[in-house]
């Protein structure tokens, strides 16, 4: 069975210090829209914030700003494409303007219109070689995934961005149709918020024969202010050296962050 390491929730801690030649920091994280959610009630007496702007959503980006900077590649759901719940802004650029990211990507999953642009995003601090948008199966349509490769050949780094549906069924066909997507990538890395935990997707889904490792059945990330659930990922290929890996304990959304450094082959080059 893939390894499966377990580190305890931080602060930021050691991923704000400088990382080593060849090591990339990975973080994920479901920030939905800026919402500051801190108890089960919230979910009723802030669900107008879905709909209507509020002062203290940019405070809220601005501190998920201050945590995404110290990261090289960030994979970013629930978030707004510019509507007017989030002031026509789009939280995308948004952070990646606060946090000098040079590359972004946001995906637009379910269009609303002027009312909500749900979205699924990616930051990097290195320019991708091609960029994929993928609407993914399900019964109800507004799931995405989001390609990227960095380099060429063989030792091309794949990095897939997702939102998977919560039911096991469309689970399967997304993973299914992302395991078609990987194809015959050495080195591969899965982040996002994917609605199961990480036995499933290693054991009994359709990524069972890649040999994936995973830190986040010990990194609970649901709810964020008591979790108990693993339902945010990293997953990466055994050519990666996994250096190390925490849940970091931001509370801003109603999950938390995961949060990955990793060492990869020296033929792999993001340059």
């Amino acid at each position: 069975m893939p390894a499966l390491l377990r580190e305890q929730r931080i602060q930021l801690g050691s991923f704000a210090k400088p990382q080593p030649p060849g090591h990339i920091r990975l973080l994920s994280f479901n920030i939905q829209v800026g919402i500051g959610t801190g108890a089960y009630h919230h979910y009723l007496t802030k669900s107008w914030q879905h709909l209507l702007p509020t002062g203290t959503r940019n405070s809220n980006l601005d501190r998920i700003a201050g945590l995404v900077r110290h990261f090289d590649i960030v994979a970013l759901q629930e978030v707004d494409g510019g509507s007017f719940r989030s002031g026509f802004i789009n939280q995308v650029e948004y952070l990646a303007n606060k946090s000098l990211m040079p590359y972004w990507y946001q995906q637009l999953n379910r269009d609303l219109g002027p009312f909500a642009q749900h979205s699924n995003g990616v930051l990097s601090r290195y320019r991708p070689c091609l960029v994929e948008d993928h609407k993914l199966p399900g019964f109800v349509p507004g799931r995405g995934a989001i390609l990227l490769r960095f380099g060429e050949g063989d030792d091309a780094l794949l990095v897939i961005v997702m939102h998977l549906a919560l039911s096991r069924g469309a689970q399967a066909r997304q993973l299914a149709y992302i395991r078609e997507l990987i194809g015959t990538h050495k080195h591969v890395v899965l982040m996002g918020d994917m609605n199961t935990h990480a036995e499933h997707l290693l054991v009994h889904s359709p990524l069972n024969d890649l040999g994936l490792q995973c830190v986040s059945n010990g990194l609970p990330t649901f709810p964020s202010w008591q979790p108990q659930k693993s339902l945010d990922h990293i997953l990466v290929s055994d050519s990666v050296h996994i250096t190390k890996a925490a849940t970091l304990n931001l509370a801003v959304s109603d999950h938390l962050p995961v949060a990955l450094e990793i060492r990869l082959p020296q033929t792999v080059s993001l340059l």
